[in-house]
């Protein structure tokens, strides 16, 4: 009758001091077998356990916890049973327990967290689940790891009592693998595991607009923590930014009516951040408009989003020699960053004073947040409308699986008007807890490697292009802090991945994405790795294959998820809202790629539909025909870059071209590599053309285009 009524009142004592919440049910689990697992981020986790939980578990704890007086006092309240996970025995004794019918917790990750995200999963609780056939019920616990019970460190936040959640999610099993070793049985199922866990992590996140969530990792991380630098150099911190954010947001809202679209065409900078938060914060819609696309490229993509007020820098346009651009939006009222600026008066200066410590506007999260413009590659730019619940959904699967912590700086020059310069680069460092350094342009590949040495950058992103240029320049020290490297946007090349290995001994971790999707749907992860893939896709994300006639292996890949958009705007019909379809169903999206997905579930890009020639009734992909061209230069040149496009062919239906900037390449040397790696001889192209450079859209992908045009002229 003791344990009970101290369980009971320690449960209250937890909700008056932590705010104990719990979410999700727990009555009604009255299955047979129950396996109860949860992340570890505190030595409170037990405990809190222990008083949630409202039957009575068994706890499978650490020999070593209990040589200590103080958790044998702990560990009195509940029913524990301690092993030795190096004691062959150790696992028999858990199975016999869980088979017996008692509720038991277990710990996967077999210690507590010092990083603040998941730690290794470890595989024996996934093999006592699927052979037992238990449910598996999956708690997350967010806030333990933010108090004086955790074992984070540096610059982690702590606090003496910070908010404690208990999310609890539906049961779910890990089936015992089918074929395969008993060592690799065992493995298959550890990572089924770890993906329960990655989707426990995911799954609970919060419910928030942009400005909420910047707004609570404000209050989470501390408003003196520093936060956010430019060029200029002057690092602000969290409550600065803050502050900024609601004084633009206030000026640009006098300019503006509530829920309009709101164009903004300026580069990495503060200033801009600061805006897209303040706009946010007062219910207008930030459009990100590509500076890169020249005059009908901001013209198109203005009446595709339909566009009344476009807010820029008179700096900024000097600058990037803007003008003539500009001279297009003529139905378009441009304000200027300046005079926005020079408009914030006293009253204004008070009320930001007060609105940054009161509670964050209520929105809708499916609410459009921003919008931003495909790369316009193979046509006119299509908005992208992504919701709040886009946006921050995309950020929690890529924190699921990525740890990430206070202690990182990142170094983003790709830029926002790109969907991976915006959340990878921007949104989720800033919403992490981490810090970063934004700069205005990716092409200045002698500055980009100098910044990262000089401002100790822990993170790096890029597309290969841009990967390729930082290599060749940069001082084989001057990524020696960078933890993650991480490309996207483009097929990352064999020769970019090597040469990072050899030169600064960084493993770069390519993903795959789509401005559709907010944009991140696959990434290699230092836990999942596979060469050659873009990873495993993103807890959440939903994904079938659907088979293209005249092309074997693999499929066109369509998704749905929380991370996918509310819908595009197109030039044909301006600001009407076109939600996503395909052909699997209302809600999928079409990625337009090509893929093979392996047993244990990593993506491989194959090639885009729309990049493919039909050569004398075969399907030829032009991404095997630039793999070519860098297998037979690799060696002689390894710098050189390769792209192909297509032209009529009277005899053949279409011709292949091939467009190099190495003047050596020759046909009789793609022909060799063809042969050396069993590439059909059709996909060596006939016509050879060398150019200085390849021509680049502003997110750093091939302009294909302009390699079109060049291609039939």
């Amino acid at each position: 009758m003791l344990k009970p009524l101290v369980r009971l009142l320690l449960r209250a004592l937890f909700k008056l001091l932590f705010r104990l919440r719990i979410e999700g049910r727990l009555e009604g689990l009255a299955a047979e077998r129950l396996l109860i697992i949860a992340n570890h981020e505190s030595f409170l986790d037990g405990l809190l356990l222990g008083v949630a939980l409202p039957f009575d578990p068994v706890f499978v704890v650490h020999t070593g916890v209990t040589r200590s007086r103080f958790f044998r006092m702990v560990l009195s309240l509940v029913d524990y049973l301690a092993v030795d996970p190096t004691n062959p025995m150790a696992m028999k004794r858990i199975l016999k327990l869980v088979e017996s019918g008692r509720p038991v917790v277990i710990f996967p990750e077999g210690r507590i967290t010092n990083t603040g995200s998941l730690m290794k999963v470890y595989d024996g609780p996934a093999f006592i689940a699927a052979r037992t056939g238990a449910a598996v019920l999956p708690v997350r616990l967010d806030g333990p790891a933010r108090s004086w019970f955790a074992r984070t460190s540096g610059r982690y936040p702590k606090q003496f009592l910070p908010r404690i959640t208990l999310t609890v999610l539906p049961t779910t099993h890990i089936a015992m693998p089918a074929t395969g070793s008993a060592k690799q049985r065992r493995r298959q199922a550890g990572e089924a595991m770890r993906r329960v866990m990655q989707e426990m992590v995911f799954s609970a996140r919060p419910k928030q607009t942009l400005f909420a969530a910047f707004a609570a990792a404000v209050a989470i991380h501390g408003r003196s923590r520093p936060l956010l630098e430019d060029m200029k150099q002057i690092e602000l911190t969290s409550g600065e930014l803050l502050r900024r954010a609601l004084a633009l947001g206030q000026a640009a809202a006098r300019q503006s009516r509530p829920g309009e679209t709101v164009g903004v065409l300026l580069p990495n900078l503060a200033a801009t951040v600061a805006l897209l938060f303040g706009l946010s914060a007062r219910g207008r819609i930030p459009a990100l408009l590509n500076y890169t696309a020249g005059a009908d490229g901001l013209a198109n993509a203005c009446t595709a989003a339909r566009l009344e007020t476009v807010i820029t820098s008179r700096r900024f346009i000097a600058a990037a020699k803007l003008e003539a651009a500009l001279a297009g939006l003529a139905q378009q009222r441009l304000l200027y960053l300046e005079d926005l600026a020079d408009h914030i008066g006293f009253i204004d200066k008070l009320w930001v004073l007060v609105a940054q410590y009161l509670p964050a506007p209520t929105s809708d999260p499916e609410a459009p947040a921003v919008v931003l413009f495909t790369s316009g590659s193979e046509g006119k730019p299509k908005g992208v409308v992504l919701s709040h619940r886009a946006l921050l959904a995309n950020i929690a699967q890529i924190r699921a699986v990525i740890d990430l912590s206070p202690e990182d700086k990142f170094l983003n020059a790709l830029p926002m008007f790109h969907s991976f310069g915006l959340t990878g680069g921007t949104l989720l460092p800033i919403l992490s807890g981490a810090s970063v350094f934004v700069y205005p342009s990716p092409l200045h590949y002698r500055v980009i490697p100098e910044l990262a040495y000089d401002r100790n950058c822990t993170v790096l992103l890029g597309t290969g292009t841009f990967l390729a240029n930082y290599a060749r320049f940069a001082h084989p020290y001057d990524f020696y802090r960078l933890r993650h490297v991480i490309a996207g946007a483009e097929k990352l090349a064999d020769a970019v991945r090597a040469t990072w290995f050899e030169k600064f001994g960084i493993r770069i971790l390519e993903g795959y994405g789509a401005t559709e999707t907010a944009p991140v749907l696959a990434v290699n992860t230092p836990m999942a790795y596979r060469s050659g893939s873009v990873g495993q896709l993103l807890p959440g994300i939903a994904a079938r294959l659907v088979a293209v006639p005249s092309i074997a292996g693999g499929g066109l890949l369509h998704v749905q998820g929380p991370n996918v958009m509310s819908g595009y705007y197109r030039y044909e019909q301006p600001g009407v809202l076109e939600p996503p379809a395909s052909e699997v169903g209302p809600g999928w999206y079409c990625t337009g790629d090509i893929v093979e997905i392996d047993a244990d579930g990593f993506v491989f890009i194959r090639g885009r539909v729309k990049r493919f020639a039909k050569i004398a009734g075969e399907m030829v992909s032009l991404e095997v025909v630039e793999k070519l061209a860098y297998l037979a230069t690799s060696a002689a040149s390894p710098a050189g870059q390769h792209a192909a496009s297509t032209r009529g062919d009277a005899q053949r239906g279409e011709s292949i071209v091939l467009f190099t900037t190495d003047a050596a390449l020759t046909r009789d040397a793609l022909l060799a590599a063809a042969r050396a790696g069993g590439t059909p001889e059709i996909a060596v192209p006939r016509e050879i053309r060398v150019v200085e450079a390849l021509p680049l859209l502003g997110t750093g992908k091939v302009d294909h285009v302009t390699l079109k045009k060049w291609a039939e002229a």
